[in-house]
């Protein structure tokens, strides 16, 4: 995990934790099934940033550790799931959990695989897993082209002049995940997922991401008034929608 995926959503925090989307009901019951989880599973959330998937997992009762390197992210975790049985908040990285050796029966990467996606991170999964155990990598993958105003969006984004293209998730092949998993074999499963926005949800989801400008620089205002126009545009009954394909990659180590 480079240092700069440690830090870069620490100005990003209070967005995220509001605006990122959640997680289909289906996932969870995916895992349970393909993963044979119980009340006693323990889970490794290894990039866990604000808690989104952490608290879906603590709902159905199962133990989380939830390993974040940022600082602000992890607060945000911890205020927001302190009171939860069965969380527990960890300092570290995707190389260095800290966690026991074979103390985890199910490892997930909400949204955070594609920033450590490395050798060392492989050896400290394999390190941490309990035997028999999954590794579920996790995306919700935006929709580009789903409809007029996610093609707007997307032209927006790849007008900026930050590393949207560089850095964005689907840029993971299917040879990184032959990489990963053993023997090169793994499932991959889709569900359908959705947000539904007006413009002020609309802007902390867009700012959520590390991509885009920062709100309160010149730049960032200006993708504002950009947004605003293609939202203006493109609203139905003022609001706007993001679709996603949910994609589960599960598989043994």
């Amino acid at each position: 995990m480079s240092q700069d995926s440690t830090i870069r959503f620490g100005n990003r925090v209070a967005n995220y934790a509001k605006y990122r989307p959640g997680y289909p009901d289906k996932v969870l019951d995916y895992l349970q099934h393909e993963c044979h989880l119980t009340s006693e599973s323990v889970i490794a959330d290894i990039g866990s940033g604000t808690g989104i998937f952490t608290k879906l997992l603590l709902d159905r009762g199962y133990t989380v550790y939830a390993v974040e390197p940022n600082d602000s992210m992890r607060h945000e975790a911890e205020k927001q799931l302190k009171q939860l049985h069965g969380f527990y908040s960890v300092t570290g990285t995707a190389e260095d959990t800290s966690l026991p050796d074979k103390s985890a029966n199910l490892i997930v990467c909400a949204q955070a695989f594609h920033w450590f996606n490395n050798a060392e991170t492989k050896t400290e999964f394999k390190r941490i897993l309990a035997p028999h155990g999954h590794v579920a990598l996790i995306w919700n993958n935006r929709c580009i082209d789903a409809d007029d105003f996610a093609i707007a969006y997307e032209l927006l984004l790849k007008q900026q002049d930050g590393d949207y293209e560089r850095i964005n998730h689907q840029n993971l092949t299917e040879a990184d995940f032959v990489t990963f998993y053993h023997g090169g074999k793994y499932k991959l499963v889709k569900f359908s997922n959705y947000q539904v926005f007006n413009f002020e949800q609309l802007a902390g989801r867009a700012f959520s991401s590390s991509y885009v400008p920062a709100e309160d620089t010149p730049e960032g205002h200006l993708f504002s008034i950009q947004l605003k126009a293609i939202f203006d545009q493109y609203q139905t009954n003022g609001t706007v929608m993001f679709r996603y394909d949910t994609e589960v990659y599960l598989g043994r180590l």
